[in-house]
């Protein structure tokens, strides 16, 4: 199983960021996917799940109305869009999967600043 996180960056408030996770080594239409942040010192936090047909999503109630969990079965990737940016979004962001247990990906930094 190998999961690849993409798209992270430094962006000012208010602007917009697409994570892309590149997954491989399972099947991947048959898993729900989710995204995690975590910044040092904290526990990694949960932002957004989607389901395996796409057709179910949950946010974190922090990100809820900005952020937009999507999948592309076809290309065995999830995308996570992130609009209205805030400094408290500032994080490391991995995806994973929940098999018979769990992987993740490296994570990609996410960086909100002016």
């Amino acid at each position: 199983v190998q999961l690849v996180e993409s798209g992270g960056g430094l962006v000012q408030p208010g602007g917009s960021l697409r994570l892309s996770c590149a997954a491989s080594g399972f099947t991947f239409s048959r898993y729900d996917m989710r995204w995690f942040r975590q910044v040092p010192g904290k526990e990694r936090e949960l932002v957004a799940i989607i389901a395996r047909s796409g057709g179910t999503t949950n946010y974190a109630d922090s990100v809820k109305d900005r952020f937009t969990i999507s999948r592309d079965n076809a290309k065995n990737t999830v995308y996570l869009q992130m609009n209205s940016l805030k400094p408290e979004d500032t994080a490391v962001y991995y995806c994973s999967a929940r098999l018979l247990r769990t992987y993740w990906g490296q994570g990609t930094q996410v960086t909100v600043s002016s």
